[in-house]
């Protein structure tokens, strides 16, 4: 089990009994360190959980089991690298005698950064950047054909195409306005 400093881990154990589940029920977790050294027994529960009242995980062991499912789990508050080692538990329901103890290995360390890139961060910027770098050189070039075209023309004016018809004046319109009014109009 992967645990990192000073965050609650959940030490799993399981077990089945063939007899019901009595008083007589005994959990028994204990330790090993990591280098070695001796077996040091950390919980114990018969009906109610004991936690150890000394060493190094006094205060620390919090019951989350529950034998009526056959749950024999603990949690460690605040680990630290100095807790790694082996954790054994032990289910006895007598007359039931267990043979393959679950042993569970913890590794503490430190965490990591907390930054994880996820697939749509990912694929969010495999998209956006190239689209912007697109747009901001567009940009770029578009103001460039404007900066040359204002400079080969007249200060102060843009070139602009003029539309020439072929169909006659009419006689009806008077001025400028009635010129206007009536190319609206045809528009239209």
């Amino acid at each position: 089990v992967k645990a990192f400093i000073g965050e609650q881990v959940l030490l799993k154990c399981s077990f089945k009994s063939s007899a019901p589940i009595t008083d007589n029920l005994v959990v028994f977790w204990t330790y090993q360190p990591a280098a070695g050294g001796q077996m040091e027994t950390v919980f114990h529960y018969q009906s109610v959980p004991y936690p150890t009242t000394v060493g190094k995980f006094k205060d620390r062991i919090m019951w989350l089991g529950n034998v009526a499912n056959g749950d024999a789990s603990i949690a460690i508050q605040s680990p630290e690298i100095s807790d790694n080692g082996t954790f054994i538990c032990s289910v006895k329901n007598p007359p039931d005698v267990y043979h393959n103890i679950p042993q569970t290995v913890l590794v503490v360390t430190e965490r990591g950064l907390s930054f994880q890139l996820t697939s749509a961060a990912l694929l969010s910027i495999l998209v956006f950047l190239p689209s912007i770098t697109v747009v901001i050189l567009l940009l770029v070039r578009l103001g460039r054909k404007f900066r040359v075209v204002k400079e080969k023309g007249k200060p102060g004016y843009k070139k602009s195409s003029i539309e020439v018809s072929d169909e006659p004046e009419h006689a009806g319109t008077v001025g400028c306005q009635g010129k206007l009014r009536e190319w609206c109009l045809n528009c239209v």
